[in-house]
């Protein structure tokens, strides 16, 4: 944890002639660029298998025609297809997977008092009015919703809002060019649909993460969701 503190203290003494007071807090956005730089090549694969993996859709119809009374044996045939084409269905799990050590790292960091047996530093920074170390609840104790840090919180709430309404209306417009393809007897498989409906708006929860843990922690979601967004709206145009 001291390896991640000093590289935050180190980025935002780089960033402190631009950002000011608020250094600290672009040092953490710009981690999380870094962060997301490195599993991009990840990320590119994994459109890469998506893509992939729904030109295979048709084949596992017809498996599904063929074995669709053994589960058992079409299961271990759409994993004989997957070795076969070399497709992962995991594949598009391990970006997130790999993202969640530095958002420990973070979360731990700007919830501890001390660092080493010495007092965290790291907690008098803020952005703007708002300590990067309390939590939207604090805000509220601190003047309310509209107080200035109150308003910091707003700001990340809308733009997390407004991504999870790009994220919901992108999945609506690709489920519409590429619809899943029916069982083989015409209807739906179970609990499908639901699901299908409720995964878009799953990127809402996001807003209860940043209300939750310490702003620090908050700033790396809303950048890496953000940062998400955008990648994935380029990878699978």
């Amino acid at each position: 944890m001291s390896v991640i503190a000093d590289l935050v203290q180190q980025l935002a003494e780089l960033l402190q002639p631009l950002f000011g007071a608020s250094a600290a807090a672009a040092s953490i956005v710009l981690f999380t660029a870094l962060v997301r730089l490195l599993v991009h090549p990840l990320s590119r694969a994994a459109a890469r298998g998506q893509k992939a993996r729904a030109g295979l859709q048709p084949r596992i119809a017809e498996l599904r025609g063929k074995h669709g009374k053994d589960p058992e044996r079409l299961q271990r045939a759409v994993m004989e297809l997957h070795a076969e084409e070399k497709v992962s269905p995991l594949a598009g799990c391990l970006p997130g997977l790999l993202q969640l050590p530095a958002f420990f790292l973070l979360y731990r960091l700007f919830s501890s008092t001390t660092i080493g047996g010495r007092p965290n530093g790291l907690l008098g920074h803020r952005l703007l009015a708002a300590p990067l170390g309390e939590r939207w609840a604090d805000a509220l104790a601190d003047g309310g919703m509209f107080g200035a840090a109150g308003l910091v919180y707003a700001a990340l709430f809308a733009l997390v809002a407004a991504v999870a309404a790009f994220n919901v209306r992108r999945t609506r417009l690709m489920t519409a060019a590429n619809p899943a393809l029916p069982a083989p007897d015409g209807q739906a498989l179970p609990g499908l649909v639901a699901v299908g409906k409720v995964m878009p708006f799953m990127s809402f929860f996001t807003l209860f993460t940043v209300a939750v843990v310490p702003l620090a922690a908050a700033l790396y979601v809303v950048t890496s969701t953000t940062w998400s967004a955008v990648e994935r709206a380029v990878l699978y145009r």
